[in-house]
């Protein structure tokens, strides 16, 4: 009698709706400061000529873009498969942080070129104080917002929410560094603190979008962590000592929400299958005990005696 096949839906460790609503709430605050940091900062820059607030302000205008795109990436990666995505769509979060790491170093190319350009024609600069007032407002909103983000996305494993969090943060340690060079121009009253800083916070960003970027091809190309990959073999190393069996053919790729993970166990001849499948469940939960986020786990059965045997005889043909 042949079983009937689960549907995909079923077999995919989905967010529960309370999760998917809190990680959505999480992105809409993102993009609503967003909008508000972006109107503060412009405003900033418009009635002090600043090219550091102006630096500030471009950060903020690159951040709306990303969240936009990092909003349809969440709602997109925590879709369930189905028959054209079996695997489900949670690698478009390496997508959603590759394309935010990339908005982040166009942003501070636009930043260096216009601290220069600023320099060359002539600095001149208005209203600093309630300027620097401003930037120090948004610093802080940034530095909560950032935070909270980061958070929601450790605890959900989501990339996407990370990656957004991290380039608020980024946000907030462009600002702070804004508000230093302010502090010191208004102390010294030597405008060509202005540019200077200016540049030197583009830096930091394009350090920033670079690892984003760098996160993201990793992610794309499967490379392994390996902080995961140690934990895994010393999980089935205890947990196949137990049982007096052994594994190989370890595999396993962050898929942006999931953790795919893939083992051969073998087991002596003399096990049956009801046997050999209820210590095999059983391995697999003491490695979601290790890796609680969703997390796939397939294993393989296979004999030990005569193990290389067959193998062999079946690639010969």
């Amino acid at each position: 009698m042949k079983l009937s096949e689960p549907p995909i839906e079923s077999t995919y460790n989905r967010y529960s709706d309370s999760d998917l609503r809190q990680m959505r709430i999480a992105m809409q605050w993102s993009l609503a400061i967003g909008f508000f940091m972006l109107l503060m900062k412009t405003y900033a820059y418009l009635i002090t000529g600043s090219a550091a607030i102006l630096s500030d302000a471009a950060e903020s205008v690159v951040h709306v873009l990303a969240v936009s795109f990092a909003a349809y990436s969440l709602r997109l990666s925590t879709k369930p498969p189905d028959k054209n995505h079996m695997y489900g769509h949670d690698r478009i979060s390496f997508f959603s942080a590759g394309f935010e790491g990339a908005m982040i170093i166009v942003a501070a190319l636009y930043i260096i070129f216009q601290a220069i350009a600023k320099w060359k024609s002539g600095l001149q600069i208005e209203d600093l104080g309630q300027g620097t007032l401003f930037t120090v407002l948004a610093t802080m909103i940034n530095g909560a917002l950032g935070w909270y983000l980061v958070r929601k996305g450790k605890k959900y494993n989501s990339l996407v929410l990370v990656a957004n969090g991290k380039h608020v943060l980024t946000d907030s340690w462009t600002s702070l560094g804004v508000i230093l060079g302010l502090i010191l121009l208004l102390i010294t009253k030597w405008l060509p603190f202005d540019p200077l800083i200016a540049i030197l916070v583009a830096t930091n960003i394009l350090w920033t979008g670079s690892k984003l970027i760098r996160q993201s091809v990793g992610g794309l190309m499967d490379e392994i962590d390996p902080a995961t990959d140690l934990k895994l073999r010393s999980i089935l190393d205890a947990e196949t000592k137990k049982y007096a069996i052994s594994y190989h053919h370890l595999r396993h790729r962050n898929a942006g929400n999931r953790l795919l993970i893939e083992f051969h166990l073998l087991f002596h001849e003399t096990a049956t299958v009801a046997r050999a499948h209820e210590q095999a469940t059983l391995i697999e939960k003491e490695i979601q005990k290790v890796f609680p986020n969703h997390t796939e786990i397939l294993s393989h059965l296979e004999p030990i005696e005569g193990h290389d045997e067959i193998h062999d005889k079946l690639l010969k043909g």
